[in-house]
C-alpha cells in the first residue's frame, strides 16, 4: 500500500488563500449584515483581505496542506 494523503480541510480551503509569495489571507469580518449603519470608509476597508496573523500560520497550513 502507498502512502495515505492527507485530507484538506473544505471549510478552511474557502476562507483562506495562499499568495505567490506564501503568505495567508483572509476576508474581514463585518460586511454581512447591519451594513446600514455603518460608514462608506468603514465598509470599504471591510471589502480588502488582510494577511493572517503569523501565530495561526502553523494550523492553516495543517489544514489546507496543498495550497504551499
Amino acid at each position: 500500500m502507498g502512502k495515505q494523503k492527507m485530507k484538506t480541510n473544505r471549510s478552511a480551503a474557502k476562507r483562506f488563500k495562499v499568495t505567490a509569495t506564501g503568505k495567508i489571507m483572509h476576508k474581514k469580518s463585518g460586511r454581512s449584515h447591519l451594513l446600514r449603519k455603518k460608514s462608506k470608509k468603514r465598509k470599504r476597508h471591510l471589502k480588502q483581505e488582510k494577511e493572517l496573523f503569523s501565530g495561526y500560520y502553523s494550523h492553516i497550513k495543517r489544514c489546507i496542506p496543498y495550497k504551499f
